[in-house]
């Protein structure tokens, strides 16, 4: 017998029995469409991040205080960073592969205008923060060196806070808001970025201030320190991607100088933009990993509705098994039909499994929340994995009907 006269007698031998067919692919389809459905979500959420991360700035290195112990995952040294630190990284005689400078301090505030009040993250920074964040005006202009300088009372708002403030965001421009009880003009409006930031408030959820005014008009004498006064992170930019790991070797070389760090355990820590998305893409990998391996369970159980079913199917054609092998069909032949229906029953449920993941996808995508990919990657993988199930639960049943003995297969009623 032909593989395509075996398919016939599959789908022929499934459609006297639709509903049974149907229920026995349920568990294939919903297995395959999780699978895609799972793996879509992961794959978005990856390139979210990624986009994410990237719009932040350009060759960005972080420089935090304290360093991280591998083996115990916790601070051992701590000394603050101040902005004497970041001064000194801001010399391209000595660091000629960094390019900006920006030390920054973020706290919560409130930043009220009449009745309207809204929770924010303030961030305190100089102006080379514009550069080295991308952190664009969509109305207004940046904070500036003058600004800085005299420790004026400006802000540049996100555009959520303005928002949320004025009503519209262009409206905010030129308003006089009272940030935490402090009276501040707004000066800028940034573009509306979306997403969430590292501390997971939104990015559009905040308000930039001069350094000097968060340290002197704001916080008083609280950044204060036999150091000089501190920062919480410095950000810094590299000349292009290329110099990164030189900007991190000189950064490393500055601050150990100036810590007076000699052979023991740096006292800060500084990584790349690449080394926290290396991080967080390796974190949803193994998310995504484990999410898919959830939805393989389904698989598994629509495995095993399909050995069940094709069991079933064996005892209902048990004198049909011994009549053909009596007219001189081989073992072989019974072995085959029965796997080409195994076969059948998961690739049709796999096909309508795909189907089901893409439109599961498209629901996530109607969320807003990010975009779910679909790659063709997630899609050969649950359909082959559909087609495998298929194959190894059906092997059971075939090899039952084809050591079915002639005469008693005859016999049976």
């Amino acid at each position: 017998m032909t593989l395509w006269e075996s398919i016939r007698m599959a789908l022929r031998s499934l459609g006297s029995n639709k509903m049974r067919a149907g229920l026995t692919m349920l568990g294939i389809i919903i297995g395959t469409g999780a699978v895609i459905a799972l793996l879509s979500v992961g794959e978005g959420a990856q390139r979210a991040i990624t986009t994410q991360i990237q719009s932040i700035g350009s060759n960005l290195i972080f420089v935090f205080p304290g360093q991280i112990s591998n083996t115990q995952s916790r601070v051992t040294r701590y000394t603050p960073l101040t902005r004497q630190d970041a001064q000194a990284l801001d010399d391209p005689a000595r660091l000629p592969h960094v390019a900006a400078v920006a030390p920054e301090i973020n706290r919560t505030a409130t930043v009220s205008l009449g009745s309207e009040t809204v929770n924010v993250t303030l961030i305190g920074t100089t102006p080379e923060y514009q550069f080295v964040r991308n952190a664009v005006p969509a109305y207004g202009d940046f904070i500036t060196p003058q600004d800085e300088t005299a420790a004026a009372r400006v802000v540049v708002l996100g555009w959520e806070a303005a928002e949320r403030l004025a009503g519209d965001a262009e409206v905010a421009l030129g308003q006089t808001v009272r940030v935490s009880n402090i009276q501040f003009q707004v000066i800028g409006v940034l573009e509306k970025k979306g997403g969430q930031g590292f501390g997971g408030g939104s990015r559009d959820l905040i308000a930039i201030v001069p350094l000097s005014t968060a340290h002197q008009r704001l916080y008083g004498g609280r950044f204060l320190s036999a150091q000089g006064r501190t920062v919480d992170l410095i950000n810094v930019s590299a000349v292009d991607e290329q110099s990164i790991d030189s900007a991190i070797e000189e950064i490393t070389w500055t601050l150990r100088q100036r810590h007076r760090i000699e052979f023991d355990e740096d006292d800060f820590t500084v990584a790349s933009q690449q080394d926290i998305l290396g991080v967080l893409n390796q974190i949803t990998n193994i998310l995504t990993i484990f999410l898919g391996a959830i939805a393989s369970i389904s698989l598994l159980v629509g495995g095993i509705g399909i050995m069940n079913i094709m069991l079933v199917s064996v005892t209902e054609r048990t004198r049909e098994i011994g009549i053909r092998k009596a007219v001189g069909a081989r073992r072989r032949d019974i072995l085959g039909q029965f796997l080409v229906e195994s076969t059948v029953l998961s690739i049709l449920g796999g096909l309508v499994g795909i189907a089901f993941g893409w439109g599961v996808s498209r629901i996530v995508n109607s969320l807003g929340t990010f975009t779910a990919f679909v790659s063709a990657k997630a899609v050969a993988l649950a359909f082959g994995s559909s087609l495998a199930v298929g194959l190894f639960f059906g092997i059971y049943p075939a090899s039952r009907a084809a050591n079915l003995n002639p005469i008693e297969a005859l016999r049976y009623e």
